[in-house]
């Protein structure tokens, strides 16, 4: 590894720690030259999952977006942002457990609906009426109803 102070190429390792869940090393170095110390990180590189929208446009995920539209399914709700957090970090789990890198937002929506489900009726009303784009009061109703008989 090359010094960022001196340029000098062969610096030294003096600790080695794996944090993150062991998913990232951080080793400080020294440079014999300059002996100025320093941090670097090593991450197993991963390819970005891509989100197959609607109209077959294809954008990286953004866990941003999702934040939104779990925000505004939870607004006036007693739930706290590390939950949503930890709904996050699951869906993006179950993503990469399947071993694809595009996956439809048809999908993401399924598996948000499947953990507001345990976490929240209205907020799980709230996301299914954006997310499966009732055209009717009729439709509406039927999840209503559904929701009652479980």
């Amino acid at each position: 590894m090359r010094c960022p102070f001196c340029n000098y190429e062969n610096t030294s390792v003096i600790d080695t720690r794996e944090i993150e869940d062991q998913r990232v090393i951080r080793r400080r170095r020294v440079c014999p030259r300059c002996k100025e110390r320093f941090t670097t990180y090593e991450r197993i590189e991963e390819k970005p999952i891509m989100v197959i929208k609607k109209d077959g446009r294809r954008e990286p995920f953004d866990r941003n977006k999702l934040l939104a539209g779990l925000q505004r399914a939870v607004v006036k709700r007693n739930i706290d942002s590390e939950k949503l957090e930890t709904i996050i970090d699951e869906i993006i789990g179950d993503i990469k457990k399947q071993g694809v890198s595009e996956i439809s937002s048809k999908e993401i929506g399924k598996m948000v609906l499947e953990k507001l489900k345990d976490l929240d009726a209205v907020a799980y009303v709230r996301f299914a009426s954006v997310y499966q784009e009732f055209s009717s009061l009729e439709e509406f109703a039927k999840l209503l109803s559904q929701m009652k008989k479980a």
